[in-house]
């Protein structure tokens, strides 16, 4: 069989390296550790990417997609922790980074009358490495939360407005790793009310009346998941952010909080 020319091997001339380089939409089934049963299979769409130096026309991508399915039917955890070292194996590049977002599900009981449903929360993992260095692992979930307006419930003798909020929180991990559904809880813990799938009349009362008694602002949000983040002594680096649907206004209210602990 005739060689076949490699093309991403040619030299470049232009002496600009590249941040990332790599594949994205990569759709894979993962295996994702489950607090309540154990594990759950899930669908992640992935990012795998590394620098490229400036001598390099281009990466070769199939070697990403190859790196991926060595692990044949599923990835978890564990395994997606590797990636990034994998990769630098496979090309010649200092730095690897590999994104993984997937949908989390948990079931949820309906406050008052115990109704079961499900609920969804988007999750990223996010793998960066560096040859020959120790790597970093940054777990994101979004935790959908309702809120109620403070400086309304002051004003208004007939009640006060709400909104949907999404929290998206961020955590690095300075020892062991703390469980998905124990963050949710923790974000959830801090809103005005935590949501549900299915309610019945009586759980709607209650969801109301538990928001109207819990006040938050969107500073409260982040403020009070940062409090309750730094007494976990578990994280060595966390971010909030917290985005409100307003209900009265065309526009969102947000807040961010970033810290490094010690």
């Amino acid at each position: 069989m005739k060689e076949l020319k490699d093309t991403q091997n040619e030299r470049d001339t232009r002496q600009i390296s590249i941040d990332r380089v790599g594949v994205r939409g990569v759709r894979y089934p993962i295996v994702v550790s489950d607090k309540e049963e154990r594990t759950q299979s899930t669908v992640a769409t992935l990012a795998l990417m590394v620098d490229l130096p400036e001598q390099y026309k281009g990466t070769h991508m199939s070697r990403f997609v190859e790196a991926l399915h060595e692990h044949r039917r599923y990835l978890d955890v564990h395994s997606a922790v590797r990636l990034p070292a994998r990769l630098l194996r496979k090309l010649p590049a200092q730095r690897a980074r590999v994104e993984i977002d997937f949908p989390f599900f948990r079931l949820k009981k309906a406050p008052v009358t115990g109704m079961e449903g499900m609920m969804d929360y988007d999750v990223r993992f996010v793998i960066d490495a560096e040859r020959n260095q120790p790597g970093t692992f940054t777990l994101t979930i979004k935790v959908p939360v309702t809120t109620l307006c403070p400086c309304s419930k002051a004003m208004s003798e007939r009640g006060a407005h709400n909104q949907r909020g999404i929290v998206t929180y961020s955590v690095r991990f300075s020892g062991a790793a703390v469980w998905i559904e124990d963050l949710i809880d923790l974000v959830e813990g801090c809103a005005s009310c935590q949501l549900y799938s299915l309610l019945k009349r009586p759980d709607e009362k209650f969801v109301t009346d538990k928001a109207y008694d819990n006040p938050v602002f969107v500073e409260d949000l982040v403020r009070n998941v940062a409090v309750a983040t730094e007494r976990y002594n578990a994280f060595s680096w966390y971010r909030i952010e917290a985005e409100n649907f307003e209900s009265i206004h065309n526009h969102s209210a947000y807040a961010c909080v970033e810290r490094t602990l010690k």
